[in-house]
């Protein structure tokens, strides 16, 4: 029998572990999820959004509780714990507000006596989620695939199980959620192809590696099921002459320890023009000394450990590899003794296009910064790269819309961090994914927009 085991990253010591379900248990939950889809497809889009509301609510009365599984099961500092599981609550309430406008009826004038375009939900719909924010992320894809009326499978990473339970439990009858709405599949990795196969699931969202996004897309297609992957980045900023360079500095900083560095659109190649190179490392590393890493139970921590042992060997790796190629290590650098998976903000320079930290993904509180001569040199360096999730610009705002276009990323922020929002689309290009999710771009993954042509014709 498979078993999923939490293991505290603060202390590396096994916290809990639980039999992974067995397959007659999976088909129990697609069969639930299956039974539950007609019903709640007939509610109307107010019905629907009265469970969403409800569940917001839940959410944020029981932050503390819920924030502090996170903690335990992948480091999550409190402050951000709390600030996640907020958001989730924001993502509920957003597609409870809108998912009706996103998806009204869309008359389009034809030969017929009346055509329109129609929004249609699809069965049950399985989310693949990682473990860097298990609240967020699954929120990401339940709000909008509930409220288009479809049914919902969590399939969260197998380290973060009591983190996928609570969620499920947040819909039950006191808040007017039927039995089989959201059901959580705490299986391990291998369980997953099966479920993707099986003719119930309607269609799937993947968020996670880029080698993990190609083996879900090359499943689902087999299958003829729409899918959507939000994969892997090596984000630019991108810092010009004429930047407010506190600004880029404290922004830049942020984006790049968000989570300890383990999200996909943080900040990870600082491009820097030569004029204003020296200057802007400077604030960068006293932004980045001043942060403080320990416990992420303690209020005061800034930066967590990471979530497991062999994604800080992979960092360490990528940093040694990096310097070993003659990039510059000005802080920290070097995995600490003790118990627990830290690893320091560690800030590099001298960094070139064919260093470790420039061609591969680097998922921690790594900054690699890159020194150009000119605005195209930045461009040409920001672009030379696989991924394409997502790029930040400090420059003045006229000319960082300008130059936005030039990024061959699924969004560009211009004098500010790049986020995910439930109001602004979000998604990569190349091997950062494709579809999209949020916004109303999201929901329309989740839906049959279905042409209806009523006649007769006319001239």
């Amino acid at each position: 029998m498979s078993v999923l085991g939490v293991t505290d990253p603060t202390t590396g010591e096994v916290v809990h572990t639980e039999p992974a379900m067995t397959d007659l248990e999976v088909q129990g939950a697609v069969d639930r999820a299956r039974a539950a889809f007609p019903g709640w497809a007939d509610r109307s889009f107010a019905e629907r959004a009265e469970v969403l509301r409800a569940v917001a609510a839940r959410l944020r009365a029981d932050r503390e509780r819920l924030g502090a599984l996170m903690t335990v099961e992948m480091g999550k500092p409190v402050r951000e714990a709390r600030g996640e599981v907020e958001k989730a609550a924001w993502a509920a309430e957003h597609y409870a507000d809108h998912a009706e406008t996103y998806l009204a009826t869309e008359d389009v004038a034809s030969d017929a006596t009346r055509s329109y375009v129609q929004h249609l939900p699809l069965g049950p719909a399985l989310g693949i989620l990682p473990w860097n924010a298990p609240f967020w992320l699954a929120f990401r894809f339940l709000a909008p695939a509930l409220m288009a009326g479809n049914t919902a499978l969590l399939k969260h990473d197998p380290h973060v199980p009591q983190c996928a339970r609570a969620i499920a439990a947040l819909f039950d009858e006191q808040v007017g959620a039927p039995p089989g709405l959201v059901e959580a599949l705490l299986v391990t990795t291998p369980q997953v192809e099966e479920v993707i196969r099986d003719p119930r699931v309607a269609t799937v969202s993947f968020t996670g590696s880029t080698r993990g996004g190609a083996a879900v897309a090359s499943i689902a297609a087999g299958e003829i099921k729409p899918h959507v992957l939000e994969l892997g980045g090596s984000d630019p900023a991108v810092v010009l002459e004429d930047a407010d360079l506190d600004e880029a500095a404290a922004g830049i900083a942020t984006m790049r320890v968000i989570n300890a560095g383990q999200s996909c659109i943080a900040a990870k190649r600082v491009v820097v023009v030569d004029a204003v190179h020296d200057r802007f490392v400077e604030l960068l590393h006293q932004r980045l000394a001043a942060l403080v890493v320990g416990d992420p139970r303690d209020e005061g921590t800034d930066v967590g450990p990471l979530a497991r042992a062999d994604l800080r060997a992979e960092v360490d790796r990528q940093v040694q590899e990096s310097v070993a190629a003659g990039a510059v290590c000005r802080l920290g650098g070097a995995v600490p003794d003790g118990p627990g998976y830290f690893y320091p903000v560690t800030l590099l320079t001298d960094v070139t296009p064919d260093m470790t930290v420039s061609r591969e993904e680097t998922f921690g509180p790594v900054a690699a910064v890159l020194r150009v001569a000119s605005v195209e040199d930045a461009m040409r360096v920001a672009d030379d790269t696989p991924y394409g999730l997502g790029a930040s610009i400090w420059t003045s705002a006229p000319r960082g819309e300008a130059l936005a276009r030039r990024f061959m990323t699924g969004q560009v922020a211009v004098n500010g961090i790049v986020k995910t929002d439930p109001r602004l689309p979000s998604g990569g290009v190349r091997r950062s994914g494709y579809g999209r999710e949020l916004g109303r771009q999201g929901i329309l993954h989740f839906v049959n927009a279905q042409q209806v042509w009523v006649g007769p014709r006319q001239a």
